[in-house]
């Protein structure tokens, strides 16, 4: 057998993102990986946590390396104009039809795992331990990693790691690859507060409690958690997702529903945050008199994604010397390799789950995949996006596939030879 050629690798991209598939349904997924791990000689385990896979490959006495990929698309109906693009409809979990779309890049995750899958057991001679790949479901509804390991991945696959190591793609030139220590991303908290009122007409609202008017005060208020409860020093976003209420322009409903996400990067301002949260929403529904008190209920919440500052810095010079190894390739496309330290991102991952577990440490780093010709001038630390990119869960979210897809092998490769030499 052999490396996957740059074809190739485009080939898998572009299938997989012609076909995206929402958390815990990632079946065709599954199955185009399964597949390729069997050609290449993996022990395969499929169906860990819902439709997770792990491939096992043990090549000697050594340490146990565990690379990492998600999964899993969006609820967003794409609009980039590719010729590869997504026309995939489902019916999302709140019973509405949705656009499917690989608007994150999982589908350059699994496409650089697959390729490093084939670059490491096409060449064993260079390398001596067990490489543990695993193929994560459900990484955008925050419990993908959690469903894993409660199914027993570890016992599945002979034991747990010695360190965990994966990547993103991100809005950042191809050829950058940025690597933080200690914490990278934020701790997220996602919930559902109900706010109930009284029903009825619209022309009589006197006769109601009206829950969309309580909403948009809600609303309003929470967006003063951060400018006015948070320290400058310190970090932290509220954002409200969604608001559902009503059915008819004459009808006053008796509840609404607001979907709110919340980030932060130490405890103390996260407990602070979600008080605040739930003081405001509990204040605005005594002020408009409701009928019932409100319900605050936590959807999915996950830490703070840690890299180990050690084995990050054990990492970094490799990946370095990987895309060094691609000069020729990255000048070709007007970029030049770097490896950057930028500031923590207010994103989060559950990838640090499979390391916690393990009680080993986490490298995570990030991958630039977009046109570097696009970044002219752009400081990338400043955390703005240059005409024509977008960011990660945009409709218009486009990785060029090349190079990053085989930048994103490279250094997969090169962090698992490091650490299973």
């Amino acid at each position: 057998m052999s490396a996957l050629t740059t074809s190739e690798l485009t080939a898998i991209y572009t299938d997989l993102h012609a076909h995206p598939e929402l958390g815990f349904a990632e079946h065709r997924t599954a199955r185009v990986v399964a597949d390729r791990l069997h050609g290449w000689g993996y022990d395969v385990h499929e169906g860990i946590g819902g439709t997770g896979v792990a491939g096992v490959l043990a090549n000697g006495a050594g340490p146990r390396v565990l690379l990492r990929a998600d999964m899993d698309g969006l609820p967003v109906t794409e609009r980039t104009g590719l010729p590869y693009a997504s026309t995939q409809v489902t019916t999302a979990a709140d019973g509405q039809e949705t656009g499917v779309m690989h608007a994150c890049g999982h589908d350059v995750h699994v496409t650089c795992l697959l390729g490093a899958a084939a670059e490491l057991a096409a060449r064993r001679n260079t390398w001596s331990g067990t490489l543990l790949l695993v193929f994560q479901p459900a990484e955008e509804l925050g419990n993908g990693a959690r469903a894993m390991l409660d199914d027993g991945l570890y016992a599945t696959v002979g034991g747990a790691p010695d360190v965990v190591l994966g990547q993103h793609v991100m809005p950042t030139p191809a050829g950058v690859v940025s690597v933080t220590p200690g914490v990278a991303m934020s701790a997220t908290d996602s919930l559902r507060i109900t706010l109930h009122g009284r029903g009825g007409h619209g022309s009589m609202p006197e006769t109601t409690v009206d829950p969309v008017l309580m909403a948009a005060a809600t609303v309003q208020r929470l967006q003063g958690v951060v400018s006015r409860e948070i320290a400058a020093s310190d970090s932290a976003v509220v954002t409200v997702g969604a608001i559902h209420a009503g059915t008819q322009p004459n009808i006053i409903p008796d509840r609404a529903e607001l979907l709110v996400n919340v980030r932060t990067f130490t405890e103390p301002v996260r407990e602070r945050v979600l008080g605040a949260i739930r003081r405001i929403v509990e204040a605005e529904a005594a002020a408009s008199g409701a009928p019932a008190a409100p319900e605050v209920e936590t959807i999915t919440t996950f830490a703070a994604m840690v890299n180990d500052p050690a084995a990050a810095e054990r990492t970094r010079p490799v990946l370095a010397a990987a895309l060094e190894g691609q000069r020729g390739l990255i000048e070709s496309v007007g970029g030049r390799p770097a490896v950057l330290t930028l500031p923590p991102m207010a994103a989060s991952e559950d990838v640090g789950e499979l390391a916690t577990d393990a009680g080993a440490p986490l490298v995570y780093w990030f991958l630039g995949g977009f046109d570097p010709a696009r970044f002219a001038g752009v400081d990338l630390t400043a955390g703005r996006l240059p005409e024509g990119v977008a960011s990660n869960h945009s409709p218009f979210f486009a990785p060029v596939p090349e190079p990053t897809l085989d930048l994103g092998v490279a250094t997969l490769v090169a962090a698992a030879r490091e650490w299973l030499a």
